[in-house]
């Protein structure tokens, strides 16, 4: 509920992901990853995907990110998208301050 990540649902413009932060490029849930916002460039993790998962891994109807700053902090103060369950075992310290940000796992 930023208010960068509201502006550009008002105006109808998806974030565009320009770079993934790891060696495969294809992103994934709970990857790193470089988007363009409202002409910005962001840092965000992934935390829902369309494409297909592995077993007991949700799909999702939309891909959800979580935007950050650069030091790792998220850029809102509530996550309203539903997070899946197995991305609480990620011990990314960034990582964790969004999963106590979520309001629901799935």
């Amino acid at each position: 509920n930023s208010k960068i990540g509201r502006n550009a649902k008002q105006s109808g413009r998806p974030v565009k992901v320009i770079n993934v932060y790891k060696k495969p490029p294809v992103g994934r849930l709970g990857d790193k990853v470089l988007v363009t916002i409202e002409h910005e460039k962001k840092k965000a993790y992934i935390v829902g995907c369309k494409q297909r998962q592995q077993t007991l891994v949700p799909k999702f109807d939309s891909n959800n990110v979580v935007l950050v700053d650069d030091n790792g902090q998220p850029l809102g103060t509530r996550i309203r998208a539903p997070i899946p369950s197995c991305l609480r075992a990620n011990t990314d310290p960034n990582f964790v301050k969004i999963l106590s940000l979520a309001t629901t796992f799935v």
